[in-house]
C-alpha cells in the first residue's frame, strides 16, 4: 500500500482542488492546523455570518471552476465527482441556515477553539509565542459565534435547550481557572520543558489564558441569559432538515425508512451473537450482563488509572501496526508512527487527529477520559485501539496524506466524509475479529459491544429526530424512552452514554453514518469480490483494501464508482 513510485502530472483539476485547499485554510485557519497545514497557528477563525458566507462563496466558485474543467485521468475523474458532492452538501448546509445556528456538546465553535490547542506544536519557545499569539484571538472567535447565533435567534432559529445547556457547562469549565484546559495547557509540562527562563512569554501566557478563560465565561453567560430562554425544548429536527444532515454525513442519499428497518434487523442480529459470545465467557445460558460482570471482575482484563490506560493504548496499537505490516497491509514507514494520548478536556470523546502533512506531528489517538471514570476494562477498548489506530482511522488517513505522488491537497488532506472514514474503522474492527485479533472471547465481546452501541443509534437518530414508530421496547420515541432504550444496549458508564444521548440528539445524521457506512464497505468488498468470481479471478482483499486506501476519504456516493476504476 505504497504511494506511487512516480509522481503523476498536476492536472488542471489538481490546481483547482490544490487552490481551494489554500483558500480554506486562509478563511479558516482552526481547519488549516487541524490539518496540519503551517503558516495559520497564530490566526483564528472568524465564525461570523459574513465569514461563513465568504467560505460558502469560495466551495460555489470552486465548483464553477471545475466545470469547465475536463478530467485528464481517472484519479481527476473521482476528485471531480468527490468535490462536487461535498462542497455541494456544505453550501446547501449553509444555505439552509444549518451554520448559523451551529451548537452541539461535540463539534460546534465553542469546542474547536478550545481544542485546536490540543495540536499545536509546543517543544520550542517560537511554538509557544504563536500558543500565545492565538490565546489573545479566543475572545474575537467566541464573539463572532455569538454573532452568529444572534443572527440565527432573529430569524427563530435556536438549537434545542438540551444543547444549549451541555455547551454552557462546558463553557464554564473552560472558564474556571482551576479546571480550565487553558490553564493546564500554559502550566503544563511542555510549557516548563520548552520555555525555561523565558519569564516574558510565560507572562504572555498567562495573561492571554486568563484572557481566553473570560472570554468563555462570557459565552456561558450569553449562552445562559439569552439564548437559552428561547431555545425550544424538542430535540427532534424533522425530516427536511435530517436528510440534509445525513447526506452531507454518509455522503451518500439514503433511503431513511429503508434504512431504520435496517438498523433494527442490524441491532436483532449483533445481539444474537452477543449471547452466544456471552456463553462462552460465562457458560451455558449465561446473559450478556452475567459475562460482563465476570469480565469486569477480572483483574487481568483492568487498568486502574489514565496513565496505564495511555501505555496499554500504546502497546495495543504497536504491536496491531507490527504484525499488519507486511501480511496483511504494506504501511508505508510514517504511517508506522501513531501516538496514544489523554485528552485534556472530560468530555468522555475518543477520537483521531490526523498527521501533519509533512508527518511532523504524527496521528494521534485521543481519550478524553470524564472526571467520574477512574477504572478501564481492556476487553471493551481493545476493538477502540483497532477502529481510531490500524488498521482504522490512522491508516486510512495517514495512507491518505501519504499518497502524495497521486492525490492533490484536497484529496489527501481536506476530504472527509464521516460514512466513508467512519464506516472504515467499523469495518477494520470487524476485520481485526476475521483475521483473528479478537480470538478471546472477551474481546470479541467488546468489539460486538461496539457494534451493538452503533446499531442502537441508527436506530435511536432515525426515531428519534423522524418520529417513526418505535420497537415494541420502546413504545413511543421519547426523550425518556430513548435513554432507557441506549441504556438497555451500551455497557458503558452513565457519565459515557449521557453525553453519547446528547450528541445523537444535536448533530443529526452523523451518528448513523458509522454503521451504515460498514454496511456500504462491505457492499464495496463483496461487489469487488462478485466481480473477480465472474472474470475468472481470485479475489484479493489485501489488494482491495490496498486500492480502497490509495483513494483517500470519498462521500460512499462516489466509492463504488471509484473502486470501479
Amino acid at each position: 500500500m505504497t504511494s506511487s513510485t512516480a509522481s503523476r502530472p498536476v492536472s488542471p483539476v489538481d490546481a483547482v482542488a490544490d487552490a481551494y485547499v489554500g483558500t480554506l485554510a486562509r478563511l479558516h485557519p482552526l481547519e488549516a492546523t487541524y490539518l496540519g497545514i503551517p503558516g495559520h497557528d497564530r490566526e483564528m477563525t472568524d465564525f461570523s455570518p459574513d465569514a461563513a458566507a465568504e467560505r460558502a462563496a469560495a466551495a460555489r466558485s470552486t465548483l464553477l471552476a471545475l466545470e469547465g474543467l475536463s478530467a485528464a485521468d481517472e484519479v481527476d475523474e473521482v476528485t471531480v465527482a468527490s468535490m462536487r458532492w461535498a462542497l455541494g452538501t456544505g453550501i446547501a448546509l449553509h444555505d439552509a441556515g444549518e451554520h448559523a445556528r451551529y451548537l452541539n456538546n461535540i463539534a460546534s465553535p465553542s469546542q474547536q477553539v478550545v481544542e485546536i490547542f490540543d495540536l499545536m506544536p509546543t517543544d520550542s519557545e517560537e511554538a509557544w509565542d504563536a500558543v500565545a499569539a492565538r490565546l489573545a484571538t479566543v475572545p474575537d472567535a467566541l464573539a463572532s459565534y455569538v454573532a452568529s447565533l444572534r443572527h440565527a435567534a432573529a430569524a427563530g432559529d435556536v438549537a434545542a435547550i438540551r444543547q444549549v445547556q451541555a455547551v454552557i457547562a462546558q463553557a464554564r469549565e473552560v472558564a474556571d481557572p482551576e479546571r480550565s484546559a487553558f490553564t493546564r495547557l500554559v502550566r503544563g509540562d511542555d510549557a516548563r520543558r520548552a520555555l525555561g527562563d523565558d519569564h516574558a512569554l510565560r507572562a504572555d501566557l498567562e495573561r492571554n489564558a486568563a484572557t481566553a478563560r473570560r472570554a468563555y465565561a462570557d459565552l456561558a453567560e450569553f449562552l445562559a441569559d439569552e439564548l437559552a430562554p428561547g431555545a425550544p425544548q424538542q430535540d427532534a429536527v424533522g425530516r427536511d432538515r435530517y436528510a440534509l444532515w445525513s447526506r452531507h454525513h454518509v455522503g451518500a442519499q439514503l433511503d431513511l425508512d429503508e434504512t431504520y428497518a435496517w438498523g433494527l434487523e442490524e441491532l436483532a442480529r449483533v445481539q444474537a451473537e452477543q449471547a452466544q459470545v456471552a456463553a462462552q465467557v460465562a457458560g451455558p445460558g449465561a446473559s450478556v450482563a452475567d459475562a460482563v460482570a465476570v469480565l469486569d471482575a477480572d483483574p487481568a482484563r483492568r487498568l486502574d488509572d489514565t496513565t496505564a490506560l495511555q501505555a496499554w493504548m500504546q502497546r495495543t496499537s504497536d504491536a496491531a501496526i507490527e504484525a499488519l505490516d507486511g501480511t496483511h497491509f504494506d504501511i508505508p514507514a510514517p504511517v508506522r508512527t501513531l501516538e496514544c494520548r489523554i485528552a485534556p478536556s472530560h468530555t468522555g470523546a475518543i477520537y483521531y487527529t490526523g498527521p501533519s502533512d509533512d508527518f511532523s506531528r504524527p496521528g494521534r489517538m485521543w481519550w478524553s477520559v470524564p472526571h467520574d471514570v477512574t477504572s478501564f476494562s481492556t476487553w471493551r477498548e481493545r476493538t477502540t485501539v483497532y477502529h481510531e489506530g490500524v488498521p482504522g482511522h490512522h491508516l486510512q488517513i495517514a495512507q491518505a496524506v501519504h499518497e502524495r505522488a497521486t492525490l492533490n491537497s484536497w484529496r489527501r488532506l481536506a476530504s472527509w466524509t464521516s460514512g466513508h472514514g467512519e464506516g472504515w474503522a467499523l469495518y477494520a474492527e470487524r476485520l481485526m475479529a476475521d483475521l483473528g485479533f479478537l480470538d478471546d472471547p472477551g474481546d470479541r465481546l467488546g468489539m460486538l459491544d461496539g457494534q451493538r452501541l452503533r446499531a442502537a443509534r441508527v436506530v435511536f437518530d432515525l426515531g428519534m429526530h423522524l418520529g417513526l414508530p418505535a420497537p415494541a421496547e420502546v413504545g413511543t420515541w421519547t426523550p425518556e424512552s430513548g435513554w432507557d432504550f441506549l441504556r438497555a444496549n451500551v455497557n458503558m458508564s452513565e457519565s459515557f452514554v449521557r453525553f453519547e444521548y446528547t450528541r445523537y440528539l444535536g448533530w443529526p445524521g452523523q451518528a448513523p453514518s458509522y454503521k451504515v457506512g460498514q454496511r456500504l464497505w462491505e457492499k464495496a468488498r463483496d461487489a469487488a469480490r462478485d466481480a473477480a468470481a465472474a472474470q475468472g479471478r481470485t479475489f484479493d482483499v489485501r489488494e482491495f483494501h490496498a486500492r480502497a486506501l490509495s483513494l483517500g476519504s470519498v462521500p460512499l456516493e462516489v466509492l463504488p464508482g471509484a473502486l470501479a476504476r
